[in-house]
């Protein structure tokens, strides 16, 4: 039997099926980069209206430190609010991500200036705390409020929901790429979502250049000599990994306790943030020590320059610890940050690696461990430090990530994957 002419051969259905794939794929980036780009412009801009009430509310703090002696008040003032008016949206992060896995009903658009005021109290007298989890509940709130209006389902809702984790991430730290791996990788341990990545990176970008827009400026960390990467440069990586790890469980337990703690002894829910308010105040107060207050910014690019009391990271792994369990509210990635650089920093009394490079190595692994988000956290490090330090700090991102545990300090992140191959694959 002759073969047939080539003109005359079967269609390829291999090539059928990658003209359906580009038609749908095309079909979903026209979909979703408007709803993408609209959601990125409501996360930049709450960024930096929380950047901005931070910066004030820093300012006047520390320009007037007796305002730590009414943090009880201030507690008193976020708890009454988040009672009479929060009590749906009180679970923050959490319930941004319950109702990525289990859709139930529209995020209330109350989230984003309860949270925003809450944080801003927080701060401003003199509560340890973050600002990631604001930005993430500003933006995922404000995102969740197109559901209704677009008619999305349950599976695009999703989707959104994760584009306003990305947005809100990436534009309140600056770090676009970063924030669009997060929105992927913090519902779930081990797995990820990838039909969502298009509108988490959009969102992301966007969010990131709209917070400039707005004349907010992000910490810039200067640039440092990094040795090539070698074998004893590989232990020593892992080591600090290691200790990240380790550091980061201590954090996320230690959070979740104190809360439980709080919640059993204070039924009454606005006395929670008093007691620890007073517990706060009388530490900072007696000690002196209110560098450990607030984010803690310039202490964390102090660490990259001199040297620090090795005891730092400890402090303020205690004090934010006590300011989140007792209920104020803010993010924990500002406080891991520092206590990463801080670790990294008293880690170089003992390794012999330039102290930059292990501040930078700590501040992406602490975040690694107790978020468990190994991926973003190491591009994390490369768009933060570059990328011959980014080498270092993949390594110590992974380390820390399989030295944590499991149980982070977002309490709804499931484990699709466990971390070792000894555990069972799946556990929600």
């Amino acid at each position: 039997m002759e073969p047939k002419p080539s003109h005359q051969l079967e269609p390829n259905p291999v090539h059928q099926w990658a003209r359906v794939d580009q038609l749908l794929a095309t079909i979903q980036i026209f979909k979703w980069l408007p709803v993408a780009v609209l959601v990125g412009i409501m996360a930049g801009t709450g960024s930096a209206a929380l950047l901005a009430a931070l910066e004030w509310a820093t300012r006047w703090r520390e320009a007037h430190l007796w305002i730590l002696y009414f943090l009880p008040l201030g507690g008193l003032a976020s708890g009454l609010m988040y009672h009479y008016l929060g009590k749906n949206v009180e679970a923050g992060n959490n319930l941004l991500l319950e109702e990525v896995h289990s859709p139930q009903k529209v995020v209330p658009v109350r989230m984003a200036p309860l949270v925003l005021i809450g944080t801003v109290l927080t701060h401003f007298f003199g509560g340890s705390a973050g600002r990631e989890g604001t930005a993430i509940q500003i933006s995922g709130s404000l995102a969740d409020q197109l559901t209704q209006w677009l008619r999305l389902s349950n599976r695009n809702r999703r989707i959104l929901l994760m584009a306003g984790i990305s947005g809100g991430f990436g534009s309140v730290f600056g770090i676009p790429i970063s924030g669009t791996l997060f929105g992927l990788e913090v519902l779930t341990i081990g797995t990820y979502s990838y039909e969502a990545i298009f509108p988490c990176l959009v969102a992301s970008v966007v969010g990131y250049r709209v917070t400039l827009l707005w004349g907010i400026e992000h910490p810039v960390y200067s640039a440092f000599p990094v040795p090539p990467l070698s074998l004893p440069g590989l232990v020593y990586s892992i080591i600090t990994g290691a200790a990240c790890g380790t550091v980061a469980m201590v954090f996320a337990r230690l959070t979740h306790r104190l809360g439980h703690w709080f919640k059993v002894t204070f039924p009454y829910a606005p006395l929670r943030p008093v007691v620890g308010g007073v517990a706060i105040a009388v530490i900072v107060v007696s000690t002196g020590a209110t560098q450990f207050i607030g984010l803690g910014v310039s202490t964390i690019l102090e660490a990259f320059s001199a040297p620090l009391p090795p005891w730092d990271f400890a402090a303020k792994l205690g004090l934010t610890a006590l300011t989140l369990g007792a209920g104020f509210k803010g993010g924990e990635v500002t406080p891991l940050f520092f206590i990463g650089a801080t670790l990294g920093n008293a880690l170089a009394l003992v390794l012999p690696l330039p102290r930059p490079l292990l501040a930078g190595m700590g501040l992406a692994a602490v975040f690694a461990g107790a978020a468990n988000t190994p991926v973003s956290s190491t591009v994390m490090a490369f768009e933060l430090f570059g990328h011959q330090a980014g080498l270092y700090g993949a390594i110590a991102c992974v380390v820390s990530y399989l030295f944590s545990g499991h149980r982070g300090i977002y309490g709804a992140q499931r484990i699709g994957q466990a971390k070792h191959p000894l555990l069972p694959r799946e556990r929600s």
